[in-house]
């Protein structure tokens, strides 16, 4: 996420503290929901949230209408994280909303306690589906269908088979916060990653890794970029052989194709 100024100031502060209060045995699930129906509740009221973030106000006079506005409905956890939230200094009023929902995918993430690296497997997987399932990705962009309906479709799809944060970010990527639910998804994996203390690197190959050759490319990106490395391998018949990694904006191309095009570029120029 990125940030500036008072803002990301303001995130790095409310992030110790989230994990401080997951560590004290706080309901990561419960925080998760918490923050991330606040978010919502804040973009679609302007005038709420505009006072929320209005530096002229005392900051006191802000955490006590937020608690007023949300005791009773939160946990007492989250409430003190919202309360905290809103007495900072925010750059841009939008900037407050997007920490709060940021905080909330950590949050959901953490309550995958040592699955972290399912939910991140299983967040990729269910991308994959949206992906190349045109009639799938359709409804769920599609803004005739309530919320609630693609909601539900979600969970016809995943409850029962992934976890529930998976399912519960699943239906999170619905909210219209980023560009597309695709976007979400990607975001979420690598929030997955960050909280695991990895990278993420997509994989493209012609036909499946084994076991080892899993290991020996984990370890090789593990060396180079100086933490572990969290692989999303795609089996792509288009790179014929080789192998393409991106991992945040490198990309390592050693395909085939990828040798073809240079060589015919080569013989047009």
């Amino acid at each position: 996420m990125q940030l500036r100024g008072a803002s990301a100031d303001a995130l790095a502060g409310l992030r110790e503290e989230l994990d401080r209060v997951l560590e004290g045995g706080a309901d990561a699930a419960r925080v998760g929901d918490d923050l991330f129906t606040v978010s919502v509740v804040l973009r679609s009221e302007p005038s709420l949230r505009r006072v929320a973030t209005d530096v002229s106000l005392p900051a006191e006079a802000k955490q006590g209408l937020a608690r007023q506005l949300f005791e009773g409905k939160a946990d007492p956890a989250s409430l003190d994280l919202i309360v905290s939230a809103v007495g900072r200094r925010w750059r841009a009023s939008r900037d407050l909303a997007d920490t709060l929902e940021h905080l909330s995918e950590v949050a959901v993430v953490r309550s995958a306690g040592s699955d972290t690296e399912r939910l991140a497997d299983e967040l990729f997987a269910y991308a994959q589906v949206v992906q190349h399932n045109p009639d799938l990705r359709d409804a769920l962009s599609d803004p005739a269908r309530s919320t609630e309906d693609k909601s539900a479709l979600v969970g016809g799809l995943l409850e029962g088979k992934a976890l529930p944060a998976t399912v519960t970010l699943a239906r999170q990527a619905l909210a219209g916060t980023y560009r597309t639910v695709g976007v979400a998804l990607a975001t979420y994996q690598r929030v997955a990653a960050e909280v695991h203390g990895q990278g993420v690197a997509t994989v493209r190959v012609a036909h499946e890794l084994s076991d080892a050759e899993m290991t020996r490319l984990g370890n090789a990106l593990s060396s180079q970029y100086g933490r572990e490395v969290h692989l999303n391998v795609l089996v792509d018949p288009e790179v014929l052989g080789g192998i393409r990694v991106e991992i945040g904006d490198d990309v390592i191309d050693g395909t085939v194709s990828a040798r073809l095009d240079n060589a015919r570029r080569q013989l047009a120029g």
